[in-house]
């Protein structure tokens, strides 16, 4: 099994293996020249997001700057909008649905590391993918950790980080996040 199959399978993988390096350093290269293109460069910098993504058939919005590790691991759903200064380490699946609005600074990381020293150590990590679903809206500030899952018609209020999975049509909020309130979303 090479290192990339096991880090998009869940498993303890080597992140400097030579493949690994090599695509992570191609997204880099992409996201900077998307990053330093100027707002009269759009329909340049859309073209290169598409590409840095994969989403072709897509219709979104990501203000620069924007950070990723691999960018082929983001999925995005339609009429998705990123603000400034988003970072997604998808290490891991990042799964992003339909409508959904992310504030500026939002972080969100399926990479992860194992918890005992002797493994942390040996600089091997895994990752856990990350599911956000439909008509979601993360507020500023909120940190997505690996392996969560968050449900259709969810808000995360800003600076909240989020360790749990969320179920449907909630707010949550706080550091850990929990849950605020109900939202009635059938009115959709």
């Amino acid at each position: 099994m090479t290192e990339k199959e096991k880090m998009l399978s869940g498993q303890l993988y080597n992140p400097m293996d030579t493949i690994l390096s090599k695509e992570r350093y191609a997204a880099r290269l992409k996201f900077q020249k998307i990053n330093n293109l100027g707002d009269n460069q759009v329909k340049e910098r859309n073209k290169l997001f598409k590409e840095l993504v994969g989403a072709y058939d897509k219709i979104f919005w990501i203000e620069p700057p924007f950070f990723c590790d691999y960018g082929s691991n983001i999925k995005l759903g339609k009429k998705v909008f990123i603000n400034f200064n988003c970072c997604i380490l998808d290490t891991a699946e990042v799964s992003i649905g339909d409508n959904v609005l992310i504030g500026p600074n939002v972080q969100i990381y399926a990479a992860t590391h194992p918890l005992d020293i002797k493994t942390r150590n040996s600089l091997l990590e895994y990752a856990k993918p990350i599911t956000i679903g439909n008509d979601v809206w993360i507020g500023g500030g909120a940190i997505i950790c690996p392996g969560v899952r968050v449900g259709n018609g969810v808000v995360i209020a800003a600076g909240s980080v989020v360790i749990n999975d969320v179920p449907d049509n909630v707010m949550v909020a706080g550091n850990p996040a929990i849950i605020k309130k109900e939202i009635d979303n059938s009115e959709k």
